[in-house]
């Protein structure tokens, strides 16, 4: 595998929202002139730490899932300005070999040491949709997740949905615009029954955190 990661940064809001709660209408959405075609994604990521925790208590996460456009190995580190995704390809090995190459445990060494075990299996049937303005471009994505989590440790399975809106090129990049965009968001969540998510992310959420 390439030893050199792609780099981006997710800026995003998660909403909890019941199994029958109908989508908001993101046309209202400040900037949005078009919302694209349902994308359906079928996502299967397998979470990995130490033994002791080293990488939560790091507030790092290291997953290797498959589907989607960016399937693949990813380090996700939470930063003040959002979550910072380091991303390899998946290994030539095929999916039921979850190995983590050493490319990536020389990057996680000043945070822990392997061996790496299975922490948690998260299975998720994604429905994303692009959130374009009047030029074509990306605004944002929104994603109706549907959840299946397994704590490996512990034995636990939960399920619940959950929505992502996650800015895209053409969003703001001033502080004040997104928190405007966000508010409106939140605004539009909230009339349909939903409201913004208590949890730092899907693992949390499958650990019970």
């Amino acid at each position: 595998m390439t030893t050199e990661p792609e780099h981006s940064l997710e800026i995003e809001r998660t909403y909890d929202v019941d199994a029958g709660t109908p989508l908001p209408d993101w046309a209202r959405l400040p900037g949005v002139a078009a919302v694209g075609a349902p994308e359906p994604r079928e996502l299967d990521a397998h979470y990995l730490d130490t033994a002791d925790g080293a990488l939560g208590r790091a507030r790092v996460a290291l997953r290797r899932r498959s589907g989607g456009p960016d399937e693949g190995w990813h380090i996700k580190r939470v930063t003040p300005e959002g979550k910072a995704e380091a991303r390899w390809p998946l290994d030539a090995g095929g999916s039921d070999a979850i190995v983590v190459p050493a490319a990536i445990e020389d990057v996680l060494a000043p945070v822990a040491s392997p061996p790496f075990a299975p922490l948690a299996r998260i299975r998720n049937a994604r429905t994303a949709y692009a959130l374009l303005d009047a030029e074509g471009n990306l605004l944002a994505e929104f994603v109706d997740d549907r959840v299946t989590a397994t704590d490996v440790r512990r034995g636990v399975e939960t399920s619940w949905r959950e929505w992502e809106l996650e800015l895209g090129p053409a969003a703001p990049t001033d502080a004040a615009a997104r928190d405007a965009l966000f508010a409106a968001a939140d605004e539009l969540v909230r009339a349909v029954g939903g409201e913004v998510s208590g949890s730092g992310s899907k693992l949390e959420r499958a650990l019970g955190l």
